[in-house]
């Protein structure tokens, strides 16, 4: 987790003094909006349903694409129901990438998978 989530809190940290700034501004250039919408992104993935918490390995999954950027073409109205997609195919289709995630492991041939899986899904979400 701590591989994935390297980035997550500086991050966030990065939006939230955006999102204040924000609102005394007008205009907000290219950098700025691109660390409000990454973090808006990442405030959607990080939620998760009351007594129904999301497993180690598929919060590692999805705070990968997040911190990566790879959900940036995906709208933000649309990204939790890309995240419940995109879990649920990895336990269909990569239950031996999230069986790796839960051990500890995190390696290029299975980001890589999973970054392909997340690519082939973000065309129906767009």
């Amino acid at each position: 987790m701590k591989k994935v989530s390297g980035t997550l809190k500086l991050d966030q940290a990065q939006y939230r003094e955006m999102e204040a700034f924000s609102k005394f501004g007008g205009d907000l250039d290219a950098a700025t909006k691109s660390i409000l919408d990454r973090g808006a992104r990442n405030v959607e993935i990080l939620k998760q349903a009351q007594f129904s918490p999301f497993t180690v390995e598929k919060q590692v999954a999805i705070i990968f694409l997040g911190t990566q950027g790879l959900l940036r073409e995906v709208p933000l109205k649309n990204v939790k129901a890309f995240e419940e997609a995109f879990l649920h195919e990895m336990e269909v289709r990569l239950p031996d990438v999230l069986a790796a995630f839960k051990k500890g492991g995190l390696e290029k041939a299975d980001t890589d998978r999973m970054v392909a899986l997340a690519n082939e899904l973000k065309p129906r979400f767009a």
